[in-house]
């Protein structure tokens, strides 16, 4: 957690919201990040996402199981939903967030094109099962 805490005092120093992570994997670091949202004019770039994506890269795979995750903050719900993708086994927060979950609105709409992206699916993943033993 110090580590991630280092992380956060950068975020800080580079005037972002002072928020780091970490994951472990075998007591070793295999992904760090700090958030960089204002740098990079990115709203996905929050400290739990980029740790998971270095942590994905230096261990070839998404698969996160056997990894624990380390943040100075209680993630949101797109960080959740990463975590939960990911399958990272174990995740340890620092502070709680104490304001609520979801701060904006937006409209939306559903069942645009429904039966192509459906069907585009069904192709690609019967085209994966007949294909898995190849």
């Amino acid at each position: 957690m110090r580590e991630a805490l280092k992380l956060a005092e950068q975020a800080s120093t580079m005037g972002e919201v002072p928020i780091g992570a970490i994951v472990v994997h075998e007591n070793q670091i295999v992904g760090r990040g700090y958030n960089r949202r204002e740098i990079d004019h990115d709203p996905t770039a929050h400290a739990e996402i980029r740790a998971i994506q270095e942590a994905s890269r230096s261990l070839n795979r998404w698969r996160l199981k056997a990894c624990t995750l380390y943040v100075t903050l209680e993630p949101c719900l797109m960080c959740l939903g990463a975590i939960h993708h990911a399958r990272l086994d174990r995740v340890v927060c620092g502070a709680s967030e104490t304001k609520g979950r979801i701060n904006h609105e937006a409209q939306w709409e559903s069942g645009i094109l429904a039966q192509e992206s459906a069907q585009l699916l069904k192709n690609f993943f019967a085209h994966l099962r007949t294909h898995a033993s190849d």
